[in-house]
């Protein structure tokens, strides 16, 4: 069947399009970017699908976002897109807005028990029958013209997915399409939580093994690295390979030759920024001790993974009692949080990543399998 594709390629017509979409119950979107050498994503294309019909927006040629950041914030349009953390740093790069209310297809199909994290292929494949053709989603978005192969690609997945969600949606109980949204609304403010480059170093590989001191020459070394990824536009590891971080702040090496001889460090940022990151060894390694960050807890024992199953354990046997995936129930990383704040011996403290309903339906389960006499407030 062939597909109706409209293009929009100025201002006015994509004001006067988000008019009318903003008269819908839903929006179906989509995109597709290239993010090869650059820190934040380029779009080429953005698709919108409105059920029936397949819009193409080339925001190569668009400079007024304004009417669409004002559909994506419309509260009566729900904003239907699939797997969507990268399109959503697209179209914040773009519009400055996020889509409220937000329905993800591939959380819908957790909730519904067709399976976890399920590529769109196979999602469409599951539920309308349709075999997508494959291979376009490494092609160059940003050339023009683009191919007919192109095209036909991004249009298909625009209708698809409109498509998808009139499939899905009636089979959600009224609680679950509010978890689905309260999840997407999850999404949505995880990427606007500015994240403080310097809480970074707590992620970092092996940051546990350092002393405080060399915490604070880690702690530096990582929220520079963000900084510049940022104002470079380039990736992280293309600044300072994420390799390098640990041994630089467990040796901290004072001159070039012993720079050099870290651990996967690039000769390109020896040349660029090694007389630079050498004076900002020196300078975090010098901070008094009362500036130092905390020592950072070991990961948890290997004692503790029984007791990590016993927690999963609730969360799979609610999922089965609800008919949803068990992976979407409590995450590995909530959990470890939970065992972290009070291991071996508690008190424990249910870590703010448990949120809403999971945290209302599971908390208080969580908390009396760790006081073992389910006495635990």
């Amino acid at each position: 069947m062939a597909i109706d594709i409209h293009w929009i390629c100025d201002d006015r017509s994509l004001a006067e399009h988000c008019r009318q979409w903003r008269q819908l119950p839903y929006v179906a979107l989509d995109t597709e970017f290239m993010r090869v050498d650059t820190f934040y994503p380029i779009a080429g294309l953005i698709q919108v699908g409105d059920g029936q019909r397949a819009f193409l927006i080339d925001p190569l040629l668009i400079g007024d976002w304004q009417p669409l950041a004002e559909l994506l914030e419309d509260s009566a349009v729900t904003k239907v897109l699939h797997a969507c953390s990268e399109d959503l740093e697209v179209l914040m790069r773009l519009t400055g807005s996020l889509p409220a209310p937000l329905f993800d297809t591939q959380l819908a199909a957790g909730y519904l028990n067709l399976g976890f994290s399920m590529g769109y292929s196979r999602l469409v494949q599951e539920v309308l029958g349709i075999e997508l053709p494959k291979g376009e989603t490494r092609s160059d978005w940003l050339q023009r013209p683009l191919s007919e192969t192109q095209v036909s690609y991004a249009a298909e997945d625009a209708v698809h997915l409109a498509e998808v969600y009139e499939r899905l949606r009636p089979q959600l109980s009224e609680d679950k399409n509010a978890w689905v949204l309260e999840d997407g609304a999850e999404l949505v403010a995880q990427l606007r939580r500015e994240t403080d480059p310097y809480e970074l170093y707590r992620d970092a590989k092996l940051a546990w093994k350092l002393s405080r001191a060399q915490l604070a020459v880690l702690r530096e070394l990582c929220a520079w690295r963000e900084r510049e990824a940022r104002a470079r536009n380039l990736p992280r590891n293309r600044v300072l390979r994420e390799q390098s971080l640990w041994p630089l702040a467990r040796t901290q090496p004072d001159n070039l030759s012993a720079l050099a001889k870290i651990e996967d460090m690039h000769p390109r940022t020896i040349r660029q920024d090694g007389e630079f990151l050498l004076e900002l060894i020196k300078k975090a390694a010098s901070v008094p001790p009362s500036e130092w960050p905390p020592a950072l807890p070991e990961p948890l024992p290997i004692e503790a993974s029984a007791l990590l199953k016993q927690l999963r354990a609730i969360g799979q046997a609610e999922g089965e009692r609800l008919g949803i995936a068990p992976e979407l129930m409590l995450r590995k990383k909530t959990l470890e949080a939970l065992l972290k704040s009070g291991y071996p011996n508690g008190p424990y403290q249910l870590p703010d990543s448990l949120r809403g309903w999971r945290r209302e339906r599971m908390g208080q389960a969580l908390l009396d399998c760790l006081a073992g006499t389910g006495d635990q407030p």
